[in-house]
């Protein structure tokens, strides 16, 4: 199975190659895809799998279930809503790790191998063999001088909470703990119930900065409810909510969620 679907694989590959002249992101290099399988097979498989479903042999014990790359879904990006994320994207998630789930920084591995790995999982959907679906990463404002201390912060933290009530309560909750009205009924595309960011941690999947939380109301989360708020707020109202956010933060270890315990995905 594995041989015939690396002929597959390579079947459909080699026909965007055909198009890389008038789309250098089609571009396919067999000698790069044939490393990161290595390197996917050393580190990644486990948890993903061998087919890239996210049903390696360590899934099943795992809270969040690891990413099914096989959608071409995924949450954390610099491109706007339903786009493929950039290689720097994924490269931030293999380097970084995800905090609060098993992916973990694989700082070991050189950037070669992160460039390897990156081409063995887009071969995982045809997403990625489809010009439509790729944009160009967005350009973020850096944040207001007022927001790194809490007493500037404070003006903005009242307007903050009527926008996050209004927008972002009916899922994070009131209390920012992620357990919304409507967060029992969520469902994201691969049949999981999400569970809504608990807000008040200090480390979040995201990021841990204010820029962090601002990239994600902007694009949103592929795949998940969690739409992009770019087209519906204003960069003002965004960093108000982040203010609001910031100043109920609980500084120390993370805090026990029982919430966090559902099936979700990365």
């Amino acid at each position: 199975m594995t041989l015939l679907r690396l002929s597959l694989a390579l079947a459909t590959l080699a026909v965007s190659a055909l198009h890389a002249e008038d789309s250098p992101r089609l571009s396919f290099d067999f000698s790069l895809y044939a490393e990161g399988k290595y390197v996917f097979e050393r580190n990644c498989i486990i948890c993903h799998g061998p087919r890239g479903d996210g049903k390696g042999e360590m899934s099943k014990g795992l809270t969040p279930m690891p990413r099914s790359f096989r959608e071409g879904m995924f949450k954390f990006r610099t491109t706007p809503w339903e786009k493929l994320p950039t290689d720097d994207d994924l490269r931030r998630t293999i380097k970084g790790g995800l905090t609060g789930t098993a992916m973990g920084m694989f700082t070991t591995l050189n950037d070669h191998e992160v460039d390897a790995v990156i081409a063995y999982v887009k071969s995982f959907s045809r997403r990625w063999r489809k010009e439509e679906n790729y944009a160009e990463p967005l350009t973020f404002p850096a944040a207001p001088d007022w927001i790194s201390k809490a007493e500037t912060r404070a003006p903005h933290v009242a307007p903050g909470k009527v926008l996050f009530d209004n927008i972002c309560a009916t899922c994070h909750g009131p209390n920012l703990d992620g357990k919304g009205p409507t967060a029992p009924s969520l469902k994201d595309i691969w049949g999981m119930t999400p569970v809504p960011s608990d807000l008040r941690q200090m480390h979040l999947r995201c990021g841990d900065g204010p820029g962090d939380i601002f990239r994600v109301l902007t694009t949103g989360l592929n795949g998940t409810p969690m739409i992009s708020y770019g087209q519906v707020l204003t960069e003002q109202q965004r960093w108000q909510i982040i203010a609001y956010v910031m100043s109920k933060r609980v500084e120390g270890p993370p805090l026990l969620n029982p919430s966090s315990t559902s099936q979700a995905s990365k």
